[in-house]
Order: C-alpha cells, then sequence, then structure tokens
C-alpha cells in the first residue's frame, strides 16, 4: 500500500502555509514558500475560501512522467512520480505537462518541484484540511 495527499476539509483552511513552510522544509531544507510540492491560494473575493494543490497522484496517464525525455521521472508505486535530480535536464516539460499545474520549478537547483506524498504537510495543517490515504500499489 502507497499514501497519498487528499485534500479533505478546504473549507476549515485559514491560509496559514503551515502545509507549504513544512514541505518547503522537509523536502528543500528552505523556507520558501516558492520551494513547496503544495500550493494554497485563495479562491478570490472577500468571502473567497482558499484551495490547494497538490499532485492527484495520477495512476493511468502519468503526464508528468511521459513528457520527462531524460528520464528523471519514473512512475511512483500508488501514483504520481518520484524524480531522480541527477538525471534532470532542467527542461521544464514536466511542469506544462501537469493538468492541475501542481509541478513548479526550482531554478537555484534547477529541478522541478515535486510532490513526493510525504506527508509533512499533513502533519503540519492546524486544521485537518489535508490527509493521507492509503491505496493500492497499481502501477
Amino acid at each position: 500500500m502507497s499514501r497519498v495527499i487528499k485534500a479533505v476539509g478546504m473549507n476549515r483552511c485559514i491560509g496559514c502555509y503551515s502545509c507549504m513552510l513544512s514541505c518547503s522544509a522537509a523536502n528543500y531544507k528552505s523556507h520558501s514558500l516558492e520551494k513547496s510540492a503544495i500550493k494554497i491560494k485563495t479562491s478570490g473575493g472577500l468571502k473567497g475560501r482558499f484551495t490547494s494543490t497538490v499532485c492527484l497522484a495520477c495512476n493511468d496517464e502519468r503526464s508528468c512522467v511521459e513528457s520527462c525525455t531524460s528520464g528523471a521521472l519514473e512512475n511512483r508505486p500508488g501514483g504520481g512520480a518520484i524524480l531522480d535530480t541527477k538525471k534532470c535536464i532542467g527542461c521544464k516539460k514536466c511542469v506544462s505537462a501537469c493538468i492541475i499545474g501542481a509541478i513548479s520549478f526550482d531554478y537555484d537547483s534547477n529541478n522541478p518541484i515535486i510532490c513526493k506524498h510525504c506527508g509533512a504537510c499533513t502533519n503540519f495543517c492546524p486544521h485537518e484540511c489535508l490527509k493521507m490515504e492509503e491505496i493500492a500499489n497499481d502501477l
């Protein structure tokens, strides 16, 4: 069984960005919101709610993996992708290929920022807007 991140209660989100900061710190040794694999933003307006953009752990057609010409992205068991930074050539094709815009690019390392579904964000969300879900390891 693999685990994936699911947004389950974004109506409770207050936009504290704790999830983004914990992702950035745990995976990139940074405290920059720009180096987070999860993105929290407002839906707009005075009564706008917050929304999350995080890898959906695609299982069938993984456009990010299919677009990678260097072989740096491989299928992650349970869905999504695993990045081999040594193989990445920084072409950014995976960024534009992601159908929901969940992949951003780190210009310092010249690598994409891809969710590992590690759960750092879920552990630091004070309102339990995100959770880890167990899923089958289909490839």
